[in-house]
């Protein structure tokens, strides 16, 4: 039987060949080390009882981009699935491009936790400029607005509603938000947590106008880069596009884009795509 993972720093969605999905943490293998992923996948007990009948295990993950990395994550993969035969590690950017194909080359963008891109034209993907992560880049992500919102909380600039969500459901405090953000692991997990209070507020004027200077930045970034990509289709995965897809078909507007396919869960797709390609 055929297995699916597609992570993110978050969480992982583990889908079978008949659509039964498992859910875990999401695992990166620039923060998690192969003890670490092994160890926290024997903690799910439907996974675990299930892990002996899957043949081939295909996992597509954030960071999954050099060979040292995805070792690290192949060997925990590979000690866990006793009777995988096959075990393949590729690249979050690779199940993006796969999940929004349509026939046409496109440009393939995921706004999760992080944010990136690529070009896809059926069979390779090209990248014009990397990833940087939650402190250099990441525009438009989960980590991008949950800081953009601990700021602005922090700072007393958010409207009535938000801040009263911030402070009394989220019991956000300084001393504390600094010491996750400054001193504990895995700083763009915890930021991206407070992205979903963009759907939580009343607020929805201002949550518009932060998505899209978010989603602004993005097209700056990781779109325009690509030499004519007015030409090509721009596909989105992830919640954050999902949720904010009219803001989104807004900015492609403006930016003379076509919004192609948004996907909040590309896991499905990937596993018809692997069915219908026998791979």
């Amino acid at each position: 039987m055929i297995l699916i993972a597609e992570s993110g720093s978050t969480k992982t969605n583990w889908v079978t060949e008949k659509n039964e999905l498992y859910e875990t943490i999401g695992f990166n293998p620039l923060f998690d080390t192969t003890e670490t992923i092994y160890n926290e996948l024997s903690k799910h007990e439907g996974l675990l009882a299930a892990r002996g009948n899957f043949t081939k295990v295909f996992f597509y993950g954030a960071s999954c981009s050099s060979q040292e990395r995805n070792t690290i994550v192949y060997n925990a993969l590979k000690k866990y699935f006793t009777n995988a035969e096959v075990i393949h590690i590729d690249h979050d950017l690779k199940a993006a491009a796969i999940a929004t194909y349509d026939g046409r080359p496109g440009i393939a963008c995921i706004l999760g936790t992080g944010s990136n891109s690529c070009l896809y034209d059926g069979t390779d993907i090209h990248e014009v400029v990397p990833s940087l992560g939650y402190v250099l880049g990441d525009e438009g992500s989960g980590a991008y607005f949950g800081k953009k919102l601990v700021a602005a909380y922090l700072y007393h600039e958010l409207p009535e509603a938000t801040n009263y969500i911030m402070k009394e459901v989220y019991k956000l405090e300084k001393e504390e938000v600094l010491k996750h953000v400054y001193n504990k692991p895995n700083a763009n997990v915890y930021l991206a947590r407070f992205a979903k209070v963009m759907n939580e507020t009343t607020d929805k004027a201002y949550m518009d106008k932060l998505a899209e200077e978010g989603f602004t930045d993005f097209f700056n970034h990781h779109v325009k880069c690509y030499k004519n990509y007015q030409q090509y289709p721009v596909h989105f995965v992830g919640s954050i596009a999902f949720h904010f897809k009219h803001v989104l078909q807004e900015v492609a507007n403006k930016m003379g884009c076509e919004l192609g396919i948004v996907d909040r869960n590309p896991v499905y797709r990937l596993v018809a795509w692997h069915l219908k390609s026998n791979k």
